[in-house]
């Protein structure tokens, strides 16, 4: 089976970008990068130090319901290229280990599904998960504050 890392969808990340909503109906808050951990989730890349970033609420879900999670995430607030979504773990991932956790088609949490897993492991953890039926797709969160970083499908 072969994964694939997938960023934010660009048209979602222009709309923040141009100053529409969050998740919570308010405008992103402009910061300036020291460098230090500020990745950005549509490039997948980290912002450099003396770039302006977006700071706001994302929902990575289609619809409001019970495990539809919302949290902090970082952009560029200047426009940059999605990443291409490839097998591998990108830049982002620089913690020793994330959160992994399966959602199913009904975008909620397989139970069962979900560990704290050493970054190097993360491919081979989605690849176990998606070995299953009832996972759609999976995310990878911060092990310490649970922030969105990317979405792992099937290919």
């Amino acid at each position: 089976m072969t994964i694939q890392f997938t960023a934010l969808p660009t048209d979602d990340v222009r709309a923040l970008q141009r100053g529409g909503p969050d998740a919570y109906g308010h405008t992103p808050e402009r910061k300036i990068s020291d460098g230090d951990g500020v990745p950005c989730r549509h490039c997948l890349s980290n912002i450099a130090a003396g770039d302006v970033y977006l700071i706001l609420a994302y929902r990575p879900f289609p619809n409001l319901q019970p495990y539809a999670e919302t949290g902090p995430i970082f952009l560029h607030a200047e426009g940059c290229e999605r990443a291409v979504g490839t097998g591998e773990p990108p830049e982002i991932l620089e913690s020793p280990d994330y959160i992994v956790r399966g959602y199913g088609s009904d975008d909620r949490i397989v139970y069962g599904s979900g560990g704290v897993i050493p970054t190097e492991a993360i491919a081979a953890r989605a690849e176990t998960l998606f070995k299953r039926e009832d996972i759609a797709y999976v995310h990878v969160r911060s092990a310490r504050n649970n922030c969105y970083q990317c979405r792992i499908e099937r290919v």
